[in-house]
């Protein structure tokens, strides 16, 4: 939602935007981060779509609260899916026709290779990754165990 969010924003805000959204899905809480919503629309008065994108989708939030910060980290970052979706957009878009279906998926084959092959390891993966073990891991040694 932060990303649809910015949809909204000029550019020369957009850096300062977004620093002021973090406090909102980094709260502690769903308390917190109410209240934080409140001071960013208080803060930016000229971007409301902004306040009440956040305020729809509230419901769909702040499940997220009932995670603890390291998952709820790993959850919320976006970037490399974001960045995904955009090489392949960028590829499609510069071919504009293609003459199958066969060759659209061969040229988005490529691109998700030479993605791919860029890739490093999730921020922040180790620390999810205690969190889940602590949290589910009977849920875990029994996915493990079907493979």
């Amino acid at each position: 939602m932060g990303a649809s969010a910015l949809h909204y924003v000029t550019w020369k805000d957009r850096k300062e935007v977004v620093a002021d959204l973090k406090p909102i899905y980094r709260a502690v809480n769903a308390g917190q981060a109410e209240r934080e919503l409140e001071e960013f629309t208080a803060k930016w008065p000229r971007y409301p779509a902004v306040a009440k994108l956040w305020r729809e989708n509230w419901e769909r939030v702040i499940p997220f609260f009932m995670f603890p910060p390291e998952i709820r980290k790993v959850v919320y970052t976006t970037n490399a899916v974001e960045s995904l979706h955009m090489s392949l957009r960028k590829v499609i878009k510069t071919r504009g026709s293609f003459p199958s279906e066969e060759a659209a998926l061969k040229l988005l084959f490529l691109a998700l290779r030479n993605a791919s092959a860029k890739w490093k390891a999730v921020q922040s993966w180790r620390e999810a990754m205690n969190c889940f073990e602590t949290l589910w891991g009977d849920r875990i040694k029994a996915a493990q165990q079907r493979n």
